[in-house]
């Protein structure tokens, strides 16, 4: 698509879903961005639930005063996808128990804006999760990064680690 058959003036921000569940967006705002999503949810089986989700992203500079065009925008990777899934027991002794797991992948991406030839590494994250579910209460663990994997991510001029480890314990009640 030529970054001609965008208007700054006009916005289209609609995601179109069908009845599998697939999404498709065509995002258009001061910038050109042109963005498939597609992401699928489902049952397996009883209990066993998964996600899974693409994108690709080309956000880039069409046109300005001062930065070059066709730079790419600071911190949105070309591609990402994600992949997740959970299991709960449905039934006997471990029934409400449960647990889940997935992989998170961000493409590279452009620290700087003049893009200067820095760029942020790929990386894949896991992601894990234990649970107990009972009538209208949930106890949980989840674990982010699970495998402490070295990331870095760009907020404006600063480059900062992504996070570590992080085990984050919730329980809560549903009225």
């Amino acid at each position: 698509m030529s970054p001609n058959n965008y208007s700054p003036l006009h916005q289209n921000d609609e995601a179109k879903q069908n009845t599998v569940g697939i999404y498709l967006q065509n995002q258009v705002a001061l910038l050109p961005n042109l963005k498939l999503l597609f992401g699928i949810a489902g049952q397996i089986l009883p209990g066993w639930n998964v996600i899974a989700s693409f994108a690709h992203n080309h956000a880039f500079v069409s046109k300005d005063n001062s930065i070059p065009v066709g730079d790419r925008l600071v911190g949105a990777p070309r591609n990402s996808a994600s992949l997740w899934t959970n299991y709960e027991f449905q039934s006997g002794s471990l029934k409400g128990f449960g647990f889940g797991g997935g992989l998170f992948l961000v493409g590279a991406r452009q620290a700087l804006l003049p893009n200067n030839g820095v760029v942020l590494a790929s990386y894949v994250r896991s992601d894990a999760s234990i649970f107990y579910r009972k009538e209208n209460w949930r106890v949980g663990l989840n674990f982010k990064n699970l495998f402490d994997t070295n990331y870095y991510d760009s907020h404006g001029y600063y480059l900062l680690p992504g996070a570590p480890l992080i085990v984050l314990g919730t329980i809560s009640v549903q009225f």
